[in-house]
């Protein structure tokens, strides 16, 4: 830390009392399977204190492993016999009190997303489960979710329009926040700000890990709503860091296809950018956009899953990422 100008030098040296740091690798792993997301996660004890889910994470050891990603794919391999594909960093977790114990080490956490086209053995201490199951206010593909209209959204104007409590400031109980849920709620909304909103109920004091942190905003809930599952630690945080950011890359990068088998139907393609996104797309725009693209071409074979007509089967055409500087799927949300 650089000291002001007159500053004791002395004091900006670290105290003999800080905590060691120490460095995490944590990975949220996508899979689609049956039209829905998952994410895998360890089982529970396995992971992290209490009994809740987490995302599959280890410590970084730089004697063993030249890079850290190198570090993730082995321990991911090792703990859950799965071999990774897609994988890119996403951030750096680091606030304090996330991992340490008292008098113990200070962990900093690098987060990565990963894709995986699932895993059809039996995996070793981990499993997958719906990522809607920890966010279900995100999915939008039946239309506007009831847990936003009936718990959300009034809870969250209650606690912007709160009064300080004494020796509490304004900004303590959230009533400047009111024009911030209404960008990040309304407005129209935004798929890609999945952390945003996440954020703003851990600091409404609404989801279980602003209780289990002694977030005083959870405090003044005398019944607070089961708003998804909580995960260990700050995993949810990092879970939704990483949906806005595949929801986002969708739009510009070809990952959805790192999703697929290397055969798939249209509509395979489609219901797996819905169940990504969370939201509904037009049919016929959603094909045209695809074919105007030039993302994939025929394969000359057909399915016949489909319990109707077959349907032919495309594969991702790789030579687009030469052709275009951003070969994603611009998609707007339709009716089906």
């Amino acid at each position: 830390m650089i000291g002001a100008p007159g500053n004791n030098a002395a004091a900006a040296q670290p105290s003999t009392n800080d905590p060691q740091i120490e460095l995490g690798l944590n990975a949220a792993i996508v899979m689609v399977r049956d039209q829905q997301p998952h994410i895998l996660v360890a089982r529970p004890g396995t992971a992290g204190p209490g009994t809740w889910d987490a995302l599959p994470f280890g410590p970084f050891a730089p004697r063993a492993h030249r890079t850290l990603e190198i570090g993730l794919r082995e321990w991911v391999k090792r703990q859950t016999g799965i071999e990774l594909g897609y994988v890119e960093q996403l951030y750096t977790f680091g606030d304090r009190g996330r991992h340490a114990e008292p008098g113990g080490a200070h962990t900093l956490s690098v987060g990565y997303l990963a894709l995986s086209r699932g895993a059809t053995e039996e995996m070793m201490g981990a499993h997958w489960s719906p990522w809607y199951a920890y966010f279900p206010w995100e999915d939008w593909r039946d239309g506007k979710p009831e847990i936003l209209t009936e718990e959300i959204e009034p809870r969250l104007k209650e606690w912007a329009e709160r009064p300080p409590r004494p020796n509490e400031s304004a900004r303590a109980c959230g009533a400047p926040s009111a024009s911030r849920s209404a960008s990040v709620l309304g407005g129209g909304w935004d798929e890609e700000k999945v952390l945003e909103r996440y954020e703003l109920l851990y600091e409404a004091g609404l989801v279980d890990e602003a209780k289990r942190d002694g977030r005083s905003a959870a405090s003044q809930w005398d019944e607070p709503p089961e708003l998804g599952r909580p995960m260990a630690l700050d995993h949810r945080r990092i879970l939704a860091t990483a949906m806005g950011r595949l929801r986002g890359k969708l739009k510009y990068r070809p990952l959805v296809f790192e999703l697929l088998p290397p055969e798939f139907t249209l509509y395979d393609l489609q219901k797996t950018v819905e169940a990504i996104s969370g939201t509904l797309l037009h049919k016929q725009n959603f094909r045209r956009l695809v074919e105007k693209g030039g993302l994939v071409e025929p394969t000359g074979n057909v399915s016949t899953e489909t319990g109707g007509r077959p349907a032919r089967l495309y594969r991702f055409r790789r030579e687009v990422v030469l052709e275009r500087p951003a070969p994603g799927l611009r998609v707007k949300a339709g009716r089906g």
